[in-house]
């Protein structure tokens, strides 16, 4: 089939080139505009108790309001409040309640602090607050308004909040993507320059993908729109660097098996042909890999990972097509001369010394070498049991200077740290509460890490309390989450008869989303790893090899969480990590880590093929595909750190994570590991199969007249072919 694919884009590579690009432009033109969301709420579902509740107080207490940005004052001196800076504080509040800004129902003067020097606006921006950009022209408007207010004042006044933190990530998002671009780009660029030594070479690829990016990019807007997903702006950049990643790691796939048989004497079209028909299969198994883990994440509770999921999917899917495709065709029409102009290396088999002393170490000490690749990926593993959650979104999605991240620091600092956003305590009934009871169960709620507890509030038909808890800790710590669920534990334990109680707020929120992660962990990992496995399973027609091949992904899985684990927790003294980062590690290190196995245990089995016993296979395989391995996992490595420097937590603990847990792949399992364990495996690792076995054959001379016509035939008989070659 890759066969009969490669003939025809190579026969035909103007129609091809004419075909993508039409497609591409048609549908980045009919493609909808999709708001982004980075509420927390938004990311669960209906059935959690903390978004119940929030749907109960939306009903019962319409009057009250979860503040949709807070205004900080404080004196330009920074001196304690006066009387008069007070009245002044009064004064802005009531101004900015008379101006038209979006979504505001009112400015309500809030607490001092606790040392007087800082005074609070609390602003209504009511309960529909899913428009996002909406948000941030509220959050906007108020940074004008509340400027130009206390002018000449001795007051300074910072927005925060909810839609200044939207505002913020807005920005943050645009300048991020930005520079992941830029050095996406760069690496990109710089690293196959090096490789192919030609300007044309290193271009290619970002024009190519490109392509492949407006076409991806409109067919995942479809797709959300149509299945009425949760977009977020993160994914955007998360985007850029898979589909660029993957798509260098594609083409170099291909370009290096098409040198190889240029080297060998092939025509440039018969050398193409020859490349997307041996490379084609580990190509496609590769990206079912990607695309299966990917889909895995439709399965999570986390709206933001399940609209992730089919974004990633759809790009990796288009670049697949791309590979076997829009690539072969564009570069069996240039001319090897100009391709690798002005390098002349393409025409000499290189020694590869290097790759070859690898394989002999392996060939010789194959048991050595598992152990000790085996054994640096279980001492990191180990590193990984000391992992601690962080829900800080918002400070994780933009730097600490935003004016935002400044107010909601502030905050924590100078005010009980819960008091900005406080845990709430609902009671509900069918009739009017009982008082007593309703008091009684309050006074059970100061468990550890409350610092107040408010007299309970009623609803206007007296059948709904709400008693108002402030945390001591920050609303998105750990001890804060710990808190709510010892309040949880208390108010189910003492609901008063007749009644049902729920435990609402923002730390009630992130509790239930660590409980939705929790449960990801077992659904989506088993889900993406048997997949996988079953794809593997298929390619290699082997039970064996799969076993031991997801495994040692597995291992650097846990390797890889381990290192991020050292690195920001024990050397950079972080309290956290983002909540999130575990899944995302899991799936691009299992399934794109799985690609440079793919490649090496399909070259490995090639020259098995052969007649080579498993050990001289295994030598062979990496000094051939060894090059391949190295160069594309560098490049994603790179890629993949760029976003490191977009200037957030979140991307700097994501790129570091997913850039060494690739370069684990590809330099520790696909390079030591995987070719050790399957040398000292044997013709077991294949069975029940004989995929490692030569392939019999009626006659050993095959006439070069006969060669379009054996290629036809299929792999078996093109393998005839080049063995009759050599």
């Amino acid at each position: 089939m890759f066969h009969r694919i490669g003939r025809t884009v190579v026969r035909h590579p103007f129609w091809t080139v004419i075909a993508w690009l039409v497609a591409a432009v048609a549908i980045a033109m009919t493609a909808p505009t999709l708001q982004s969301s980075s509420d927390e709420s938004s990311f669960l579902p209906k059935s959690y108790e903390s978004i119940q509740a929030m749907e109960l107080q939306q009903s019962a207490f319409p009057q009250k309001f979860t503040p949709g940005a807070e205004i900080l004052y404080q004196r330009t001196d920074g001196q304690a409040l006066t009387t008069a800076d007070k009245a002044e504080i009064d004064s802005v509040n009531k101004a900015l309640s008379a101006k038209s800004v979006p979504l505001m129902q009112g400015v309500y003067t809030g607490p001092y602090s606790h040392d007087g020097k800082y005074g609070m606006g609390a602003v209504n921006l009511g309960t529909k607050t899913s428009d996002q950009q909406k948000m941030a022209d509220a959050a906007k408007a108020l940074r004008a308004d509340v400027t130009q207010l206390v002018k000449g004042t001795s007051l300074d006044a910072k927005v925060g909040g909810s839609a200044a933190q939207v505002l913020d990530q807005q920005d943050a998002s645009k300048t991020g993507q930005a520079i992941i671009s830029l050095g996406t780009f760069g690496i990109i660029i710089l690293a196959m320059a090096l490789i192919f030594r030609s300007p044309l070479m290193a271009i290619l690829p970002i024009v190519l993908i490109g392509v492949v990016l407006t076409a991806a990019n409109g067919l995942i807007a479809d797709v959300t729109k149509a299945l009425n997903l949760q977009s977020n702006s993160s994914v955007t950049g998360i985007l850029i660097v898979v589909l660029f990643g993957v798509g260098t790691d594609y083409i170099l796939f291909l370009m290096f098996r098409y040198r190889e048989r240029l080297r060998a004497g092939d025509d440039h079209k018969e050398a193409m042909t020859h490349a997307v028909g041996r490379v084609g299969e580990a190509i496609a198994s590769a990206a079912g890999t990607v695309i299966i883990a990917f889909l895995a994440l439709c399965l999570s509770s986390i709206s933001f990972l399940k609209q992730m999921g089919p974004a990633l999917a759809i790009s990796v899917g288009v670049t697949l097509v791309a590979g076997l495709t829009l690539v072969p065709a564009v570069f069996s029409w240039i001319p090897p001369r100009v391709l690798f102009w002005p390098s002349k290396k393409w025409q000499v088999e290189p020694k590869s010394t290097r790759f070859a002393a690898v394989g002999n170490t392996v060939k010789r000490r194959p048991a050595l070498v598992a152990v000790i690749s085996g054994v640096l990926m279980v001492a990191l593993a180990l590193v990984a049991t000391s992992y601690k959650a962080s829900f800080d979104f918002a400070s994780g999605s933009m730097p600490k200077t935003k004016e935002s991240m400044v107010v909601q620091d502030t905050i924590t600092k100078e005010y009980s740290a819960g008091a900005a956003t406080p845990t709430e305590v609902f009671v509900t009934g069918s009739s009017a509460l009982d008082h007593s009871a309703v008091d009684a169960l309050a006074q059970k709620l100061r468990v550890s890490g409350v610092a107040q507890v408010s007299p309970a509030r009623y609803s206007a038909n007296g059948d709904t309390a709400d008693i108002s808890v402030i945390l001591s800790n920050d609303p998105q710590s750990s001890a804060a989450l710990d808190s709510v669920a010892q309040l949880r534990d208390v108010v189910h334990a003492n609901t008063p008869a007749g009644t049902k109680a729920m435990v609402g707020g923002m730390s009630a929120i992130y509790a239930d989303i660590q409980k939705a992660i929790n449960r990801d962990y077992t659904v989506v990992f088993p889900t993406a790893a048997v997949l996988i496995m079953l794809i593997l399973a298929l390619m290699l027609r082997s039970v064996v090899a799969p076993l031991y091949l997801m495994a040692s992904v597995g291992l650097g899985f846990a390797a890889t969480l381990g290192s991020t684990v050292l690195v920001f927790q024990h050397m950079a003294h972080q309290s956290g990590l983002m909540f999130m980062l575990p899944v995302f590690i899991y799936l691009f290190v299992v399934a794109i880590g799985t690609d440079y196995n793919i490649l090496m245990i399909s070259r490995l089995r090639e020259e098995a093929r052969e007649g080579r016993e498993p050990r001289e296979a295994a030598a062979q395989a990496l000094r051939h595909a060894g090059p391949t391995v190295a160069a594309a996992g560098a490049i994603l490595a790179g890629t993949f750190a760029s976003m490191m420097l977009a200037g957030n937590s979140l991307f700097a603990e994501m790129g570091f994570s997913i850039s060494i847990g690739i370069a684990i792949a590809a330099f520790v399992m696909a390079m030591f590991f995987t070719p050790a364990l399957t040398a000292l495996v044997g013709h077991a690792a294949w069975w029940p199969g004989h995929a490692d076995r030569k392939k019999a054959t009626s006659s050993r001379v095959v006439a070069s007249s006969a060669v379009k016509r054996a290629e036809d035939d299929g792999d078996a008989v093109g393998e005839q072919v080049d063995s009759s070659r050599r």
